[in-house]
């Protein structure tokens, strides 16, 4: 989990090159900055490439260098015949402001009433931290990783000192103020989607009282359908129960039906049993980790058996390329004339391979677990909806890979819930092609006093900003 790779790709690593291209980039500019300026007179042809203009929509600051009051050659008087403006980009860090709300006290003349404006709506009740600053805590440690305690010593570089206790208590207080629609995008996701991606990771969370940590889980359910063009827009929603038995992903989709894609762990198995209240959901499996066993005994090998094994996968993932974004019904048609045969092809291979393995052997693990998913692996020939892979959940899941690394655990069970809540919210906003920072500063703006049936209004695959709404209106 900590060591492992993120990319498996046989050959070339684009990470590695493009940090490659970085190191060999940092260096020429270091040997330019160095080189001394020497004026060439070059013609229109050999030019580089004009820059492009710096974004317009950056505030641009003016500074004025004032020329010389006469002619520095003969002191004559001084026409004005024009100007040069060269533009630099630059960097202001965030700065805090205090926003004082002052509301006007009148009284009546005839009846002495005191008339005074309503005291503003605050995200948290007596709270003096404004929506944006809450926004930001919130997804500074839930999408940028920054533990709250490395947040306060940024903030009091600013000269803002707020103790770590005073954040935590802001994170908690927004994430009850955001509950009704963390609530809200869990029943829409779970209740009225026809697939799901399913996957879960360990989280280490406090025990209380033992000074140690207890391994927890964080679930995830993925809905996309952008692959085959579907009218639902894509959510990922999170739970974080105590661990991972069976049980909860029955509570958690016991409003779902239809296809789980997932990887092969036993607490799934009860979802797909005919005793499942509601009825068996419908099993899809993930090609990606089919794929995996083969990858690794390769890397570790270099098995050439291995290595036929993952081309002939990856014949099936060429086919989903040349149909991604089309229609279940093409995409069906598509992956049962040109993706069938070559599975088909890859399971004779397998049952013909396997006898003559060794049976502890890695790879002959790696047959067996591809021959023992083999219903649930192709049932995706057999529905333009199901994906090859799982890998919608597993990206979902990477942020809370990255952030367990640097906050470390989750201080009780209850904190482990409230980043579940907050990973149901930035998650799904981002899938929706939002920023979540503007996303949250503007639903925690409006969501004390929004009418809670319109709480839709809300929803990340819904939400237009304040801005824009009192516009339409």
């Amino acid at each position: 989990m900590q060591f492992g790779v993120s990319s498996e790709k046989l050959k070339a690593r684009v990470e590695q090159l493009e940090l490659a291209i970085e190191a060999l980039e940092v260096d020429e500019a270091e040997r330019l900055a160095a080189a001394p300026v020497v004026a060439e007179a070059v013609d229109a042809a050999s030019q580089k490439p004009a820059r492009r203009p710096l974004p317009e929509h950056l505030p641009r600051e003016c500074v004025l260098h004032p020329g010389p009051c006469a002619c520095p050659s003969c002191g004559g008087a001084l026409r004005r015949i024009g100007e040069d403006v060269t533009e630099s980009l630059d960097y202001v860090p965030r700065r805090f402001k205090v926003v004082r709300h002052v509301r006007e006290a009148f009284s009546c003349r005839a009846c002495e009433r005191v008339v005074q404006a309503p005291a503003p709506h605050h995200a948290i009740a007596r709270g003096r931290a404004g929506p944006g600053l809450l926004a930001h805590i919130a997804v500074a440690k839930f999408d940028d990783h920054l533990p709250l305690y490395r947040q306060a010593e940024i903030y009091a570089r600013d000269g803002v000192e707020l103790a770590t206790s005073t954040l935590s208590g802001w994170v908690g207080a927004t994430a009850a103020a955001l509950r009704p629609l963390v609530d809200l995008i869990r029943t829409e996701v779970i209740a009225g989607s026809t697939a799901l991606h399913g996957d879960h990771t360990p989280i280490p969370v406090l025990a209380p009282g033992t000074g140690k940590t207890r391994t927890g889980r964080l679930w995830t359910y993925v809905r996309d359908e952008r692959p085959h063009g579907g009218a639902r827009a894509p959510a990922a929603v999170f739970f974080a129960p105590p661990d991972r038995r069976g049980e909860h992903p029955l509570a958690h989709l016991t409003a779902f039906s239809g296809v789980l894609q997932a990887d092969g762990y036993s607490g799934f198995n009860g979802l797909y049993e005919r005793s499942r209240p509601g009825g068996p959901l419908v099993e899809a499996a993930c090609w990606a980790h089919a794929r995996r066993y083969f990858f690794d005994v390769h890397a570790k090998t270099g098995s050439a058996l291995a290595r036929e094994a993952l081309e002939r996968i990856g014949a099936l993932y060429a086919v989903e390329r040349s149909i991604s974004g089309q229609p279940p019904d093409e995409r069906r048609r598509h992956r049962q004339a040109r993706s069938r045969p070559l599975a088909a092809a890859l399971k004779a291979c397998a049952e013909a391979i396997l006898p003559q393995l060794s049976g502890p052997s890695n790879l002959a693990k790696a047959f067996r677990y591809l021959l023992a998913r083999w219903t649930a692996l192709t049932r995706v020939f057999e529905d333009g909806r199901i994906r090859l892979d799982n890998n919608p959940a597993e990206r979902a899941l990477r942020g809370v890979a990255v952030g367990r690394k640097n906050y470390l655990f989750a201080g009780s069970q209850r904190g482990a819930e409230l980043a579940a809540a907050f990973y149901t919210l930035i998650e799904t906003a981002k899938l929706n092609g939002l920023d979540p920072e503007a996303y949250l500063r503007d639903v925690l703006v409006r969501i004390a006093d929004h009418p809670h049936k319109r709480l839709a209004e809300l929803l990340p695959w819904n939400w237009a900003p304040l801005a824009t709404t009192a516009e339409a209106a």
